[in-house]
């Protein structure tokens, strides 16, 4: 052959892809997540686009790709003067103080270790232990 591997040289494959997909699943000792705490607020851009959103849908109800909706946002909030943003910063500002609130609930309610499904299923299993008990020393 001119100037290339010859074809009986084996193929070595990339021992970096091996390694991350190896390692790719779940990590080792990491919680799940909660479902009952609260969402982090959204910040003043991310207000001004659930607005945004709305008004280029109906300018454009042809456009089908959020990209272009997104490009076009930051487009529109990086031309915005910050007295044109003060409306959107002052109701993140408010969500920002509803979900430090929520927060404090929240970790008030975990320190005092109050969950409720799993205090009653464990009163459940033993009234349920309990109940089975007593039906063999009727017997």
């Amino acid at each position: 052959m001119k100037g290339g591997k010859s074809k009986a040289a084996p193929r070595r494959t990339d021992t970096k892809l091996k390694s991350k997909s190896a390692g790719a699943g779940k990590k080792a000792g990491k919680a799940g997540k909660d479902p009952n705490k609260p969402k982090r607020p959204a910040s003043a851009f991310f207000v001004f686009m659930e607005e945004f959103r709305e008004k280029y849908k109906k300018e454009h109800p042809n456009n089908k790709s959020v990209s272009a909706v997104g490009k076009a946002g930051g487009e529109k909030w990086k031309s915005l003067t910050e007295a044109e943003k003060a409306p959107f910063v002052s109701r993140a500002e408010k969500r920002k103080v509803e979900y430090n609130k929520n927060m404090v609930a929240y970790n008030k309610k975990l320190a005092d270790g109050d969950t409720g499904a799993d205090e009653e299923e464990s009163d459940k299993s033993k009234s349920e232990v309990n109940d089975d008990e007593d039906e063999e020393d009727e017997r």
